[in-house]
């Protein structure tokens, strides 16, 4: 079995801002595969479905975004399933609008999410699927993470959720990992 969790903060304020991208991102995947994400339980939202002939379990924590941890490791337990078996997907500034990274293991390079299940599950080894959301150019970090996609940036947003989406795919058939970034990075 394989899990997917997308990061994210919970509230109707924060729908469809840069810090949501992995929410999006997420539910992009659910939505391509039939998968409902509404069971609740272990503070997530999540939905299992065969992709690929595989079993994918998508997550969505029910916790801020600075506690996503608090979701992934007893859903891990829960589910028992491997820390190799896991990809996070996040947000990254340090990424063009447009752009998609993936990496198997490193640092919460000031992600809190990241830093939160780092935590939780005591390892730095785990697949992440990072979405560009670019630095901000004229505002606070803060109000820039908890903003919108401007229309300007909108469309790149779109491709790049189409390839986040394209690489979990992939990564669900079994394509090894140096192959997934060697053709999405």
């Amino acid at each position: 079995m394989k899990m997917i969790v997308g990061l994210g903060n919970i509230g109707p304020q924060y729908t469809n801002t840069r810090h949501n991208t992995g929410f999006m991102v997420v539910e992009a995947f659910a939505k391509e595969h039939g998968i409902d994400l509404t069971t609740r339980k272990l503070d997530a939202r999540y939905g299992t479905g065969i992709v690929n002939g595989e079993k994918v379990l998508v997550v969505k924590p029910t916790t801020f975004m600075n506690e996503s941890g608090r979701a992934v490791h007893p859903l891990m337990n829960y589910f028992k399933i491997d820390l190799d078996d896991i990809m996070v997907v996040q947000d990254d500034m340090d990424l063009a609008v447009g752009r998609i990274r993936l990496r198997d293991h490193g640092s919460a390079g000031g992600h809190n999410g990241i830093k939160s299940i780092i935590a939780h599950v005591a390892s730095e080894h785990f697949k992440r699927l990072k979405v560009g959301i670019a630095h901000p150019q004229q505002t606070t970090v803060v109000d820039y993470v908890l903003g919108k996609f401007t229309k300007e940036q909108a469309p790149l947003f779109g491709q790049a959720t189409d390839h986040a989406v394209a690489a979990l795919d992939d990564w669900v058939a079994g394509t090894e990992f140096p192959q997934l970034m060697n053709q999405y990075n």
